[in-house]
């Protein structure tokens, strides 16, 4: 996994999205950049992990007065899908986080961790979290972006491409998983071995994580067979 991107928009004054964290030399240059632009107009959070957030006060309070918008409460300006925030138009991205938003920018869309340059994200095994997350994929893919500006890793020039490449990976997951269950996995273990084969060892646990939510939704969907274990910790 590569830093955490941070997004500074426009000029006279400037917009950001996510700020990233609390590192020194992250804010200076974050605050230099602003400052050549014209200063600061307003924050926007993708979510409120801390890698993405947490540089948050330092910015506002080298520039006072300074708005925050996210999809949490606390926010200055709390957004859901559809919601404008200056020049930022927020999608619903849920999976990854409960507060998961990409925003629009003209043609360029912010996608926080729901869209990465490179790799998957894992999904977050809230209830519908997974349903939800395939749905956001296709709503951004209708959008026709033509740029993708993600959390990490490098800006994406075939968002319509890459977004099909995730939503094909989520349902190939699937697939895989409801094979693993017609076959006879039952345990974590089994159905991790089966699946996820090619996750390092490092990334387990975070396929684990996906993993229920996968069970989740089959669940949902009434696919799920009788004795299935469930990742330990996701109720």
């Amino acid at each position: 996994m590569t830093g955490t991107n941070s997004w500074i928009l426009g000029r006279d004054p400037a917009w950001i999205v996510d700020p990233g964290p609390a590192v020194e030399t992250h804010i200076e240059a974050l605050c230099g950049e602003l400052e050549r632009r014209g200063g600061l107009a307003g924050i926007a959070l993708t979510h409120d992990h801390a890698d993405h957030s947490a540089a948050v006060p330092a910015l506002q309070r080298h520039f006072t007065g300074v708005m925050l918008a996210a999809a949490r409460a606390g926010a200055d300006a709390v957004m859901s899908e559809g919601s404008v925030f200056g020049p930022l138009t927020a999608v619903g991205t849920p999976g990854h986080a409960l507060d998961h938003v990409a925003f629009v920018y003209g043609e360029v869309g912010l996608t926080g961790d729901a869209v990465l340059g490179q790799g998957s994200v894992f999904i977050y095994p809230d209830e519908g979290a997974l349903a939800g997350y395939l749905d956001a994929l296709a709503r951004l893919r209708e959008l026709r972006l033509s740029l993708l500006c993600p959390g990490h890793g490098p800006v994406i020039r075939d968002p319509a491409g890459k977004l099909e490449e995730y939503i094909a990976h989520r349902l190939d997951r699937e697939r895989r998983v409801l094979a693993a269950l017609a076959a006879g996995s039952r345990s974590v273990q089994e159905l991790l071995d089966d699946v996820w084969e090619d996750a390092p060892p490092a990334l387990r646990p975070a396929a684990a994580v996906t993993l229920a939510a996968h069970l989740d939704k089959l669940d949902d969907e009434g696919r799920l067979p009788d004795g299935v274990e469930r990742p330990r910790g996701w109720a």
